[in-house]
């Protein structure tokens, strides 16, 4: 199942692989605490494992209940972490980042964002409060059960090994969590105690991916908290996570390849890369493949068995990116020749990297409570890249895994005249620009740029950054010139091991 994970996070590792930065390296040294609201904030360090980017911040904790109709049951303590700004007088309504996933930590994932968000932090603060069950709020893990080993049979498991594995991850969390309250409801609740806590009068959201329900969710419950709203890569609330994935997913990488087969070069030298696709995939369906290779992370020499599960782990996770996908025609070419070692080295380190990206219990108990209600295997999905594995293994994994509940509304749309910028990626395999379009529908005072030639997550992209600031700044999307987006180029396909050359 960890392969069929969403890599926000990853993708960062992999494309945005700057040097660290300080969110305040022009200001001057800060006091040991610092008060914000009625919170105390301390130094602390943000940092991502497996990156080197590191950015200081400081930290806090808030006490809330686990359940919210019970108010003598147990109390959580979320994590509360403080970008300073480098103005000298920042705006009192500062951002806060909404995670992806479902079950990223905001803490954790704002080291590979940090690029994004330096224009914003000019202006403002920058607030990020981790998930219930995530990063250092109250983490739902389970490391016996969900060990790194365990996930990689997870990716080939039938479902009654998926629903077993499952039942032994709630076991061993123990009868001290109550799974059916790390619901999206649950956070939103939490994110306004942080706000009345802090003293703020209105929040700014900036949400990609699942971030972008938490934000729409917000904005339904608590409009008058809300001052403006930034969606990159929307997840409308009609939409159960999964149900189109899989055609999502051939969609865009038929557009990617479709790059390779309109230029010369690349068909000479690679064929058609779908059609290699499609022939290994069936090929190592039947006969999957012993490889030699090394080690993406440590260099050393290790052996695997290759499959198509692998394969099609590798092209989801490079169509994030389209960057990273201009490779695979020349990996795809390399695999037909029977080489696999690099193809190995790739899923290697997706698995690796993905491993300690998302917290798996957390990520079960939203989509168990708000989406595997509204999933349906799709029996034209048996032929595509990802099959129906996702929904089936999901669907599996919830019939054993208690479900919160959901307002009656939630599946509806949110209807506001807030300021609402929407960002799509072009080539998005997860959530294309269609969805935003829906969204936008009950949104009046919103706009949506669409980034050609981009997947998923884009607000970091090209002029990117600095739309969104000015957006902030105005709380105004109609003001916004988009000129600046149309300079954003396709990226070609690899012609070699050296890159896009000749």
């Amino acid at each position: 199942m960890r392969s069929l994970q969403p890599i926000h996070r990853v993708l960062g590792v992999l494309v945005a692989m700057a040097g660290a930065v300080a969110a305040w390296a022009d200001a001057p040294t800060a006091p040991v605490s610092v008060w914000y609201g009625s919170l105390v904030f301390t130094p602390c360090t943000l940092t991502q494992a497996g990156q080197a980017q590191t950015v200081p911040a400081r930290c806090a904790t808030l006490q809330v209940p686990e359940d919210r109709s019970s108010a003598h049951g147990r109390k959580l303590d979320l994590a509360i972490a403080w970008v300073p700004s480098t103005a000298k007088t920042p705006a009192r309504d500062p951002v806060v980042m909404l995670a992806g996933g479902p079950g990223q930590s905001a803490l954790e994932a704002f080291p590979t964002v940090h690029p994004a968000f330096r224009e914003i932090l000019r202006q403002r603060h920058v607030l990020l409060v981790d998930q219930r069950g995530a990063g250092r709020s109250n983490p739902l893990d389970c490391p016996d059960t969900l060990s790194e080993e365990a996930l990689q049979l997870l990716d080939s498991a039938g479902v009654d090994e998926a629903r077993q594995l499952t039942a032994d991850c709630l076991q061993e969390l123990g009868p001290n969590v109550d799974v059916r309250a790390y619901t999206t409801s649950a956070y939103i609740a939490d994110l306004e105690d942080v706000r009345r806590a802090l003293g703020v009068a209105q929040f700014n959201l900036v949400g990609v991916s699942y971030g972008t329900r938490v934000g729409l969710e917000y904005l339904r419950r608590h409009p008058t908290s809300i001052r403006a709203v930034v969606l990159d890569s929307v997840v409308p609330p009609s939409l159960a996570l999964g149900n189109e994935h899989a055609r999502n997913l051939e969609a865009a990488v038929d557009a990617q390849f479709a790059r390779c087969t309109a230029d010369a070069e690349c068909t000479k030298r690679f064929g058609s890369p779908r059609a290699r696709l499609d022939d290994l995939l069936q090929r190592l369906h039947e006969h999957p493949q012993h490889v030699t290779y090394r080690d993406p992370l440590t260099n050393e020499q290790r052996e695997g068995e290759f499959t198509d599960i692998s394969l099609a782990s590798v092209v989801r996770f490079y169509s994030y990116a389209p960057q990273l996908f201009g490779m695979l025609p020349m990996l795809l070419a390399e695999a037909a020749n029977g080489e696999f070692a690099n193809l190995m080295a790739q899923s290697r380190m997706m698995e690796q990297l993905i491993g300690e990206q998302i917290y798996v219990p957390l990520q079960l108990s939203v989509m168990c409570a708000e989406d595997a209600p509204g999933m349906r295997v799709d029996p034209s999905d048996a032929g595509t890249i990802l099959g129906t594995e996702f929904i089936d293994l999901t669907l599996a994994q919830c019939s054993v895994w208690p479900r919160g509940t959901v307002p009656k509304d939630f599946r509806d749309a949110v209807t506001s005249d807030k300021p609402v910028l929407l960002l799509s990626g072009e080539l998005d395999p997860v959530t294309p620009p269609r969805y935003a379009e829906e969204v936008q529908r009950t949104l009046p005072n919103s706009r949506h740029f669409v980034f050609r030639g981009q997947g998923h997550s884009v607000m970091g992209v090209g002029c990117g950054p600095r739309l969104v600031a000015e957006f902030i700044a105005a709380a105004d999307a109609n003001a916004l010139d988009g000129k600046c987006l149309a300079q954003l180029q396709y990226s070609p396909p690899f012609g070699g091991s050296y890159g896009w050359g000749p």
